[in-house]
């Protein structure tokens, strides 16, 4: 078996999670990344503690036991802070896996990977980013001691194959999968540097190594599993530390792929965009729906979604503008529907928190006919028909990224 993290930050995507933990019986396996929340809010503008509050809100509210959640960090590292000289980087880096650590957060990917300031631009070797993992782990493990006695002590993720967090730019040749003979000597670097720091203890809570399966995806790419070229990788774990790999990037891939990856020992697989890529389907078809049942009422203001969408990102740019390279048409059209999904980040723009509200407002007020629905967003239309889901806009909206944490969830063994 397996399990997903479901890594995304976006309230809907969380929703529908905490749905789909219910209806399995299963643990919510919830990840933030370092950019997404940090001790400063990150781009959600959420710390670490009022992250882990809102899940558990959620969770709560839809009947999962506080016991079923599992609050990961994604990514903890130096990233966000890359800038600067790595002495500094680093320091945020502490603060920040110390903050998840008191929030609550049981499993911690350590991920040094990333060149800072005054670093060498060619990339850090294997010893640097080990030995900087551990210092991340040092401070986790002093944030753990400060939490009252019963608290279960985090886990860690290690590795130095890490993609790039927020996607890659790859348009080419799929990315090389981790050669099985670094494996051994990959461990023995991190082995070797948390016994420096005193961590042997910690050591054996170490539980996943990230590798690079050959899977990935760009901006208008999918890269798909081809388990005949991790046949060497997959046999090479060692039988101490028991360990699994976890995926990076397993968004979009098929569904037979994702079972075939926890066969092979990929056992915790990373999901985000693909999630608020739904997220984004289905308020784009709602949008359709509205202008098909209101469009012509007088006196009825219809949503401008899209607009407000289009207009958040063009007034700041940093989240896609190093992403797309192509003709003004072409990064028109990326904005909204790339793989990247990079319009994710401009959910809680409060424009566009206005025409979503507006959106909603307007479908709830007058539930679309179900053959409306059939038109734009066939697989909730089967779920109206069946009388599982009513034509409200937050429940369709959920019912379709369900359908995305379904496929997982069957890969895992759910």
């Amino acid at each position: 078996m397996g399990v997903y993290a479901v890594c995304s930050a976006h309230p809907s995507v969380i929703a529908a999670a905490v749905r789909q933990a219910v209806e399995d019986g299963s643990v919510l396996h919830l990840e933030s990344t370092s950019s997404q929340v940090n001790q400063t809010g990150g781009y959600t503008g959420q710390t670490p503690s009022q992250f882990a509050e809102f899940v558990r809100s959620a969770a709560q509210q839809a009947g999962l036991p506080r016991e079923r959640v599992l609050l990961g960090g994604d990514h903890l590292g130096p990233y966000p802070w890359r800038e600067q000289p790595a002495e500094a980087a680093m320091h945020n880096a502490c603060n920040l896996v110390r903050a998840c650590v008191l929030a609550g957060y049981k499993k911690i990917h350590l991920d040094t990977s990333m060149a800072c300031a005054d670093d060498e631009r060619c990339g850090l070797d294997e010893r640097t980013i080990s030995q900087r993992a551990a210092i991340l782990c040092r401070a986790a493990e002093g944030a753990f001691e400060d939490l009252p006695p019963g608290r279960s002590a985090p886990l860690y993720v290690i590795g130095t194959e890490v993609p790039a967090p927020g996607g890659e730019t790859l348009s080419g040749a799929p990315p090389a999968v981790s050669p099985a003979d670094r494996i051994p000597h990959t461990l023995e670097l991190f082995r070797a540097a948390f016994v420096q720091q005193n961590l042997s203890s910690a050591w054996d809570r170490v539980i996943g190594m990230v590798v690079q399966p050959g899977v990935e995806f760009g901006e208008d790419v999918i890269f798909d599993y081809d388990p005949q070229k991790t046949i060497a990788l997959s046999s090479a774990l060692p039988k101490h530390p028991a360990l699994v790999y976890e995926a990076h990037s397993t968004d979009y891939q098929q569904p037979i792929a994702l079972a075939q990856m926890v066969q092979d020992h990929f056992a915790i697989l990373k999901v985000g965009p693909w999630l608020t890529f739904a997220f984004r389907e289905a308020v784009f078809a709602l949008s359709a729906i509205e202008r098909e049942l209101v469009g012509r009422r007088k006196g009825v203001r219809l949503s401008q979604v899209r607009e407000a969408l289009e207009a958040a990102m063009l007034s700041n740019p940093v989240y896609w503008r190093s992403y797309y390279h192509r003709s003004e048409e072409e990064m028109r059209l990326s904005r909204m529907y790339s793989y990247s999904d990079r319009c994710r980040y401009y959910w809680g723009d409060a424009t566009v928190q206005q025409e979503l509200a507006q959106l909603y407002a307007n479908i709830n007020a007058a539930p679309p006919p179900a053959t409306v629905v059939s038109q734009y967003l066939p697989l909730q239309y089967e779920a109206i028909r069946s009388g599982r889901l009513r034509a409200r806009a937050e429940g369709m909206i959920r019912e379709h990224i369900l359908t995305i944490l379904r496929v997982y969830a069957a890969a895992c063994g759910r």
